[in-house]
């Protein structure tokens, strides 16, 4: 740690997720204030299952790099540890070890040197299917059907770590830490936890802390904030002068990506916030203390899976007449009719349940399907999405082939003859591979670090692969 005050434990976060960016001039503001570690995640389920499914990352390997470097050199300089987590959006190995080489490559290039630990959070089929038996893997709410053959049939399936893992890593002498997925705010209380803090603020500030600048009143762009951490309160603020933090900014934060914004549960317990008060010590810093935590009866990892969908293609087309708007859902079963019908006739009972048809109508609800409370059409135009589904590329590329020509040409009562119902800009767009979630449960493991394995290597000056642990 950079100063022996042991009161106070200063901590940064550059942005809300690595590749998102932030502003170099803030950046360097917060460590002109001398923090004692960088925290950062790096991934989300937010994009959904592709990147997890796919192996890729949501960001540009360009923007992750840029973030990487500027986190990594003021690391380095100050000799502060530098806290990566859920690397490459999904956390897993194919991402893990894709950031893995934008860090080294930036280390080589910056010439630095540094003990980094890099922690797996991919989980092995075989050893899930172990715990599956012994009545160690269950269900949380909602969930899909879950049973060994989801396992099988998964394309990747990660464990969402706790602080454990991280405090391990520093225990070892790690000054980087690099993981696979985990807990956003698990990054950013690892340390605090470790030297000894509140366990119900350090997790609080941490969770404000792992969305970066999101928590302020006047959002900009993505950006740094900071935290002041104290034996019973702790400060936070933006190091932007024109960002400003409040009470009620930064008690609102607890409602973002949780259902109950008074406990957020972790790995080893539950946050309490129901005590929690926050005041304004200036018009950009907020005081917060009463924060409590409520330590698990058992600890639990949470597992996030996507498995193959399918492969599709999309065509997109709007529709201006006025008697189709009119009559639009109507006019919309009577094409998934025909479509049918036509896919019946083409293919024959070969792709029975093995395809599927989703159309998204906006200007209608195509954000919020059925949850929409205007009901009534108000746009001179809609525009179709349409998404075919199927076992192989060829086949949704040809379903797309049926369903253009069907909605181009698809008779309603005020018109006689051949019409042209739908204006299609693009012939169909081929995504290939699709991916879904495929669960949701936690697994009870034998203790927070039998299902992170860690490497330990020696980066720069007298490199050498150290020995997983």
């Amino acid at each position: 740690m950079q100063d022996s005050d042991s009161d106070e434990l200063r901590i940064l976060s550059p942005t809300g997720v690595c590749g998102s960016g932030f502003s170099q001039q803030s950046f360097e503001t917060a460590l002109a204030m001398r923090p004692h570690v960088i925290g950062c995640d790096a991934g989300s389920t937010d994009p959904g299952p592709e990147y997890l499914g796919a192996g890729t990352t949501a960001f540009p390997v360009e923007a992750i790099t840029r973030d990487l470097r500027l986190m990594l050199a003021g690391a380095r300089r100050l000799g502060i540890p530098l806290l990566i987590g859920s690397a490459g959006t999904g956390g897993g190995d194919l991402q893990l070890d894709l950031v893995r080489r934008i860090l080294l490559d930036v280390a080589q290039k910056e010439g630095l040197s540094f003990n980094l630990a890099v922690i797996h959070s991919e989980q092995d089929k075989d050893f899930l299917i172990e715990r599956l038996r012994q009545g160690r893997i269950t269900a949380l709410e909602p969930a899909p059907p879950f049973d060994e053959d989801v396992i099988r049939r998964s394309a990747h399936i990660v464990g969402m770590m706790g602080a454990e893992p991280f405090i391990r890593a520093l225990e070892r002498g790690a000054d980087v830490v690099l993981a696979g997925r985990a807990s956003d705010t698990a990054i950013f209380a690892s340390v605090p936890l470790m030297r000894g803090f509140a366990p119900g603020l350090a997790w609080h500030a941490a969770k404000i802390l792992e969305c970066g600048a999101a928590a302020v009143v006047n959002r900009k762009s993505p950006d740094c904030m900071f935290v002041w951490l104290r034996r019973d309160h702790f400060l936070v603020a933006a190091p932007d002068p024109d960002l400003r933090c409040t009470p009620q900014s930064i008690a609102s934060h607890s409602l973002y990506e949780n259902a109950d914004p008074f406990r957020l549960i972790e790995c080893s317990g539950t946050l309490d916030l129901s005590a929690a008060q926050y005041e304004a010590v200036d018009d950009r810093t907020v005081k917060v203390s009463g924060s409590l935590f409520e330590h698990a009866q058992r600890y639990t990892v949470k597992l996030e899976g996507a498995e193959l969908a399918g492969y599709q293609s999309i065509l997109i087309g709007s529709v201006r007449d006025p008697f189709i708007i009119g009559q639009i859902d109507d006019w919309m079963e009577r094409l998934k009719t025909r479509i049918a019908a036509r896919v019946g006739m083409v293919f024959g009972d070969t792709l029975d349940g093995r395809w599927q048809l989703g159309v998204r109508i906006y200007g209608k609800n195509g954000t919020m399907g059925e949850l929409e409370p205007v009901q009534e059409i108000r746009s001179h135009e809609l525009c179709l999405v349409f998404e075919m589904t199927a076992p192989t590329q060829a086949i949704a590329h040809s379903l797309a082939g049926i369903v253009r020509h069907q909605a181009l040409h698809l008779p309603i009562p005020q018109w006689s003859g051949l019409i042209t119902a739908v204006a299609l800009p693009y012939n169909a767009l081929d995504r290939g591979p699709v991916y879904r979630f495929n669960m949701n449960q936690v697994v009870q493991p034998s203790d927070p670090f039998e299902m992170f394995p860690m490497e330990l290597i020696r980066v720069g000056a007298q490199a050498g692969q150290g020995a997983a642990s």
